[in-house]
């Protein structure tokens, strides 16, 4: 079109707004576990249906049966994540590149009959496998089996190396027969003579193809594998373990180190320990894992007695860890809830006293023919749901400051109006768990401060206070840092007894 340009006399400018930080997800469990299935450079997957777990590691793997638990509950849970606890000291191993479909055909491989490659494992000589005939292969596991029996063939430290084929992944992997910190297996070269297997569509394994190469380990604690996971950039919320047949791999030890580093940990999580030790249920019980963490006054680790299912615990978690803190009347507490799939005890009142005694959960059976969870609480006697809701508030208000801090295109000056734009901030994160159930009107019973004091009623169900900014000081300000803001929230608590008194006359 001819003529002058719009822009002359109008000119606009665009400008794209800067995307905010996400709020952490509150809703993530880890279950951790030490099946040999994942391996130890990559240590955990994510996983969105138990069929997903079941593929992986079978459906009667401890792995296994707790994402049962998990995914079981009702709403049920969408992430959980299965961690690999290194218990026992990890082989060296090399995965080869994912196949496509045509690689996969059978048919790529029955026409060698004078396969090969190059070799080296545990830091021994780079050896020749050569002669490999495929003509006979039925499937690729055939494949996979007659590679090991060439390797094997080598003897030495080659005498108990495996290749295996993983249909679910599509890649063959290669894996020591040592274990611990020597065991290794590098990635694959050419052979001296015959046909190379060693590169696409067939192995994968070469040092441009190799997916993985992953050296071996020695044995850690369980709390080294959870401080492992703590330290990736993955988040998960949620914590417990599926060790072993019925969780026999970790004991009470282990517990109370990763009890201790989850109370400090930087990153907020929570930690269900589930047990069916019959001590519990002794009115006086100083020695099972519950009375051992009340003694702690752990607040972010709970106990669970269950004497069926060593994975309940992974269940209350699942139920806890559905709420949409988003929501309008979304916030939820444990007790009263139900386990599903998880066989409900049968206790007299003096067991049931005993584990009351030291916060044990329980999934219990009344007289009414009624199952429900009892107390859901940590082990500091504080209620599960307020630790997950005060964490969720606290990641709510500082990933909205930091995005008041990250999408002002110019500035939030340091006067008292800047530092009301952030105060305004913090009580629209307040206002928001109001309305989810977690905070609400009533007295204030702490000390106070601002503007606030003892004995007040919060209105509004939380306060926020903001010191003058002619109070900072000039080292303060010369720094950039804002005055400290102070923010009081009550709890709306819930019902977990009911005390009636009924009278009645004639």
């Amino acid at each position: 079109m001819a003529g002058l340009p719009v822009s002359k006399l109008i000119a606009v400018a665009v400008s794209l707004a800067t995307p905010a930080a996400q709020a952490p997800n509150f809703n993530s469990g880890l279950v951790v576990g030490d099946s040999n299935v994942i391996n130890v450079k990559d240590r955990l997957r994510q996983y969105s249906s138990l069929t997903a777990v079941g593929s992986d590691f079978g459906t009667n793997a401890p792995e296994y049966l707790a994402a049962k638990d998990w995914f079981s509950q009702n709403p049920q849970p969408t992430t959980l994540y299965v961690g690999r606890w290194a218990k026992t000291s990890t082989s060296g191993l090399i995965l080869g590149a994912a196949l496509t479909a045509l690689q996969q055909a059978i048919a790529n491989w029955t026409a060698i009959n004078n396969g090969g490659f190059h070799i080296t494992v545990d830091g021994g000589a780079n050896t020749n496998v050569t002669g490999l005939n495929f003509a006979a292969a039925g499937n690729l596991n055939a494949v996979a089996a007659i590679i090991q029996t060439g390797i094997q063939a080598l003897g030495g430290s080659f005498a108990a190396v495996t290749c295996k084929w993983n249909a679910s992944t599509g890649q063959f992997q290669i894996t020591s027969g040592t274990s611990g910190a020597s065991s290794s297996v590098s990635a694959l070269t050419a052979p001296i003579a015959g046909t190379d297997i060693s590169g696409a569509g067939f192995l994968g394994m070469t040092a441009a193809l190799a997916a993985e190469v992953v050296n071996g380990i020695v044995a850690e604690t369980a709390l080294t594998a959870v401080t492992i996971l703590d330290s990736l950039t993955t988040q998960w919320y949620g914590l417990g373990f599926a060790a072993g047949v019925s969780n026999a791999d970790i004991v009470d030890a282990d517990y109370m180190a990763i009890a201790g580093y989850i109370e400090a940990a930087s990153n907020p999580h929570i930690f269900a320990v589930t047990t069916s030790d019959a001590t519990a249920l002794d009115l006086g019980d100083t020695t099972s894992i519950g009375a051992q963490l009340k003694a702690a006054d752990f607040n972010r680790t709970g106990a669970t007695w269950s004497s069926q299912d060593p994975y309940a615990g992974i269940s209350e978690l699942a139920r806890l860890l559905t709420v949409n803190y988003a929501g309008s009347n979304t916030a939820i507490t444990l007790a009263w809830k139900q386990l599903p799939g998880v066989t409900a005890e049968i206790l007299t009142l003096q067991q049931s006293d005993a584990l009351d005694a030291n916060n044990y959960s329980y999934f219990a059976q009344f007289t009414n023919s009624t199952s429900v969870i009892v107390n859901g609480t940590v082990a500091s006697g504080h209620f599960y749901d307020e630790i997950v809701g005060v964490d969720a508030l606290a990641a709510t208000i500082q990933t909205n400051a930091y995005n008041q801090l990250l999408t002002t295109q110019t500035k939030i000056p340091q006067t008292d109006s800047g530092m009301n734009t952030i105060a305004t901030g913090i009580e629209g994160s307040c206002q928001q768990f109001v309305t989810n159930g977690v905070l609400a009107p009533g007295p204030w019973t702490s000390a106070g401060f601002g503007q606030l004091t003892t004995g007040e009623f919060l209105a509004q169900g939380y306060y926020v206070y903001a010191p003058p900014i002619a109070n900072q000081s000039q080292a303060q300000r010369a720094a950039r840092i804002s005055v400290p803001f102070q923010v009081a929230g009550k709890l709306a608590g819930a019902v977990h007894d009911v005390s009636i008194s009924l009278t009645v006359n004639q």
